[in-house]
């Protein structure tokens, strides 16, 4: 029984035909022993896998060890079970997937505050220039652009953040030019007998006294003479100083005239009307006396002209010699009760109000 058991199961035998039959299966043509024989549907080899069809991961191929990627043969079965492949992926697909990776990892774009147009320059923000140039605090000098009371470059500024180069931009508060640079204005009144100038070779009393200490140098607008007292202007801004003293602005400045009388009524008339002196003539553009006591008068000079000695000739040539002479104001800048020997900073409304005196 057992042996012709074990006769009749031949198939059972893995040296009996099946084997055979199996092992010409296991062939790289995936057919048996005839041509005629169908190809058995079963797992696709690894070589006949494709790798580049309908995944988005990474591919067997690019996987450490993985399998390079081949072109299979439609005649070799797949481990579709009769489905067709899966079409390649078009190119376009690739290059829009690609874009929106690129636009993912990508910085995102900065959405920067609303600055006025030329923020991207260097510069300093206007309210520290105002603040800076003595118009208060910055929440202030902030108040003043919002309503709209400053300009640059004469346009009004209604925005924050406006940033300006303080060497080349015009900044004005209610008309007025503000001194945004790093310069420096001064008055100082002057005491008879120092004389003007910064530097004395003769060792004498000069003007470069009252403001030693400072790490700018300065220079004086304009003259007094030596006897002469009052009113005289220290900057460091050339052109500024230069405009001050230039016949083609017409700065008036004032004067106090002690002189002794009595004097006659057409005097005003005299000098208004011009005065012939050795230079060339020269006018006023206002008289009055001020105060009369006996034969002392106290008189008011204003005029626009600035040659030596000016005042000091026109009215001994009238027949009144000067004993006291002191300046009052130069332009809009008024002595005051400023003493003698002082030295006080311009206030900007001050140094706005020169500036406009001479269309700087």
């Amino acid at each position: 029984m057992r042996s012709s058991d074990r006769n009749s199961g031949g198939n059972r035998n893995p040296r009996g035909g099946g084997g055979d039959r199996r092992g010409g299966e296991r062939r790289g043509d995936g057919r048996g022993r005839g041509d005629e024989a169908q190809p058995r549907k079963s797992k696709p080899r690894p070589e006949e896998r494709r790798y580049d069809v309908g995944t988005t991961g990474q591919s067997g191929a690019n996987k450490p060890g993985g399998m390079p990627r081949t072109k299979p043969d439609s005649n070799r079965p797949t481990g579709n079970r009769g489905r067709k492949p899966a079409p390649a992926r078009p190119r376009e697909l690739d290059a829009q997937i690609e874009e929106r990776n690129r636009e993912r990892h990508s910085k995102p774009k900065l959405n920067l505050p609303k600055t006025f147009p030329g923020a991207e320059q260097e510069g300093e923000r206007l309210q520290k220039v105002l603040a800076r140039a003595g118009m208060g605090s910055r929440r202030a000098c902030e108040e003043l652009i919002e309503q709209r009371r400053v300009e640059v470059n004469g346009r009004i500024v209604t925005e924050q953040g406006l940033r300006v180069d303080t060497d080349k931009d015009e900044v004005k508060v209610d008309g007025l030019t503000v001194a945004t640079q790093s310069y420096l204005f001064f008055a100082l009144n002057k005491p008879a007998g120092v004389v003007s100038t910064m530097e004395d070779p003769d060792g004498r009393q000069c003007l470069g006294d009252y403001v030693t200490n400072r790490e700018t140098r300065l220079f004086h607008v304009g003259r007094l003479d030596t006897e002469t007292e009052g009113l005289i202007l220290l900057t460091n801004h050339g052109e500024l100083a230069h405009r001050l003293t230039h016949p083609r602005y017409g700065v008036k400045k004032t004067y106090l005239a002690a002189i002794q009388g009595p004097l006659p009524r057409d005097l005003g008339k005299q000098l208004k009307n011009g005065i012939e002196l050795e230079d060339g003539w020269a006018r006023a553009d206002h008289f009055r006396v001020v105060q009369n006591t006996g034969k002392n008068y106290l008189v008011e000079v204003t005029l626009h002209e600035g040659r030596k000695h000016i005042v000091r000739r026109m009215l001994s040539e009238a027949g009144f010699p000067v004993d006291k002479l002191v300046r009052t104001s130069f332009g809009p800048i008024p002595l005051g009760d400023q003493k003698s020997g002082w030295l006080r900073r311009l206030t900007n409304t001050e140094v706005g109000m020169l500036m406009q005196e001479v269309d700087l």
